[in-house]
């Protein structure tokens, strides 16, 4: 019988240097978030199998997510980043989001049954 030990312990070297790849290009786009919007903080959302969302709120109240595989790979990111995260996407920290018209139109349209946002 062949001694599989290395062979796993290859395997896990090699997924842990993809994940670490994975976090530091996210580390990246969330840098990049942080300087267009004067900073950023953030929270971490499980969102089932597809991963983790990394919610982003820009200190001029711009927005956005990133999703990363796994919920160690967004903390990485994260700390990699520097970005101060959030226990909770609570009433303090969601009331930093500004949203503008095409935003409010597609909630309006997807509330009332309606078409999505038509293109600019």
């Amino acid at each position: 019988m062949a001694d599989t030990t290395a062979e796993t312990a290859g395997s896990e070297g090699a997924a842990d240097k993809k994940q670490e790849r994975t976090a530091a290009k996210l580390a990246r786009q969330i840098g990049a978030f942080a300087k267009l919007h004067g900073g950023a903080e953030g929270q971490l959302a499980h969102i089932g199998q597809a991963g983790t969302r990394i919610v982003l709120v820009g200190t001029d109240g711009g927005w956005g997510d990133l999703v990363a595989p796994t919920y160690e790979v967004a903390q990485l990111a994260a700390e990699k980043a520097g970005l101060t995260l959030h226990e909770e996407f609570d009433g303090e920290f969601a009331a930093r989001v500004k949203t503008g018209p095409y935003e409010w139109d597609r909630m309006a349209g997807i509330q009332l049954g309606g078409t999505a946002h038509p293109a600019a």
